[in-house]
């Protein structure tokens, strides 16, 4: 049988196994470091309270248990070797016949990774959770506040990037701010609060055409976030953001302004573009390596008119797909298909009834774009469970107002990592029970209360 590794299980990892599952003729392990796949799409509504992590993520076991010949390990993988076909991974060593990479990316600061520890980015569950603890303690901190100065500092959010995840952040706090939050907190002005859009571009959504792009950034308006365009980040610390020579104080960055893949790619010595990404050939097989496929985010596969596939979710499904299909067709003897991309458009949402799709001369906006968005996002959920939970959630939320998850947590050691002094009934000696004291006068062992021993025999 035919080994199949494959790094990764976002949606062309778990689409490549799912081609290869109950083959006779191959054995497939999937390798991650975490052990569920994650619905990145909707991160952003774990972030922003909406829904609950366990409504995106989803047990990869689980997803792949009726594949008996896929076999599924947590780990990390150091680095790999194509020449004797060996993965490095900090649990051991795996061989392969075949190679599948489809690591993902990370965020980019662009030289400056000493930003991330004020300005979170949104790829994982632990950093949504992040995103979320420091919106809310904002508005806690602001509540109790009795400083004008700084109530205006706490209540100021500035997202870095105007792309999709860029604006749907702040699209969603300018939502939460009016319409949700308002209703707790009473000492909270909702006009008071500010929320930016800092990106590099003229416009927002680079990808979507002018007029689209032009409709959301009127709809980001009307819930109060201010687009700055052509804006250059040049600091970021704990009081806020340095924009050129300008400055903003904020309580809140969140950054969405970039990202590059996982560096794996140059650990082992592959051809990379400046954003880390892995140079593909028309099957998606690494040039000089036909035993090694890239998917998802981490490829970089061309098209004919010379643009880049962008990182979306329908591209890394359509990938894993097609590399199942070229691995299927080696073990059987059939000549490899070049990969084709059936380009299915590009949403975004800014708020409730508000959103823009664009599938190639066919723009919508508004409701009928919102609709649509709602429809695709549940197709794509994985499992039926997780469709109907996310739907009452979002049900709810339509017809209340009311998100759910806006508990706050981070703490969770009762002591800290320097121990306070101790209290001084904290230092008496643990000692037994007094019914479990063995007393001297029965050196034994044996006592009414050791009825093993008292059965014992001499």
């Amino acid at each position: 049988m035919k080994h199949v590794v494959i790094i990764g299980g976002g949606f062309a990892g778990l689409n490549v196994a799912k081609e290869l599952g109950n083959r006779k003729e191959v054995r497939v392990t999937l390798l991650d470091k975490h052990n569920f796949h994650l619905f990145q799409p909707l991160l952003y509504q774990v972030a922003m309270a909406a829904l609950n992590a366990g409504e995106i993520a989803y047990p990869l076991r689980m997803m792949l248990s009726k594949y008996k010949n896929v076999t599924v390990l947590k780990g990390i993988v150091k680095t790999v070797d194509p020449v004797t076909r060996t993965i490095f991974t900090d649990f051991g060593e795996l061989s392969y016949d075949t190679l599948v990479m489809a690591c993902g990316t990370k965020h980019h600061y662009f030289g400056h990774n000493e930003w991330e520890e004020f300005a979170p980015g949104l790829k994982t569950i632990a950093q949504a959770a992040e995103i979320r603890r420091r919106v809310m303690e904002a508005y806690e901190n602001a509540e109790r506040s009795l400083d004008p100065e700084e109530k205006k500092k706490l209540l100021t959010f500035v997202i870095v990037g105007g792309g999709p995840t860029g604006v749907e952040l702040a699209g969603s706090i300018g939502e939460m701010s009016r319409h949700y939050l308002s209703k707790y907190f009473k000492n909270i002005d909702p006009t008071q609060i500010r929320i930016y859009i800092a990106h590099s571009a003229p416009r927002i959504l680079q990808t979507f055409s002018p007029e689209l792009s032009a409709k959301a950034t009127e709809a980001l308006a009307k819930l109060g976030v201010e687009v700055l365009s052509c804006c250059v980040v040049t600091k970021i610390d704990e009081n806020g953001v340095q924009i050129g020579t300008g400055r903003i104080d904020a309580g809140t960055v969140l950054w969405a302004a970039g990202v590059r893949a996982t560096s794996i790619g140059k650990t082992i010595g592959f051809e990379t573009d400046r954003s880390g990404r892995i140079i593909v050939g028309q099957d998606l097989s690494v040039p000089g390596n036909p035993d090694v496929f890239i998917g998802g985010d981490q490829a970089h596969f061309e098209l004919p008119d010379g643009s880049i596939l962008p990182g979306l979710a329908s591209v890394a499904l359509q990938e894993g797909q097609a590399i199942g299909r070229n691995i299927l067709n080696d073990i059987q003897g059939k000549p490899r298909k070049p990969f084709v991309y059936n380009d299915k458009g590009q949403m975004a949402t800014i708020g409730k009834n508000i959103a823009i799709a664009e599938r190639g001369n066919v723009r919508l906006s508004g409701l009928p774009a919102w609709i649509i968005w709602l429809a695709v996002h549940l197709y794509y959920l994985s499992g039926a469970k997780h469709r109907l939970f996310v739907l009452l959630q979002w049900g709810w939320s339509y017809f209340t107002f009311g998100h759910g998850a806006r508990i706050v947590n981070k703490e969770w050691r009762f002591y800290p990592t320097v121990p306070e002094k101790a209290e001084p009934a904290e230092k008496e000696e643990l000692v037994a029970d007094q019914a479990c004291l063995i007393t001297n006068a029965d050196p034994s062992g044996r006592g009414p209360n050791n009825p093993a021993a008292s059965s014992r025999t001499d």
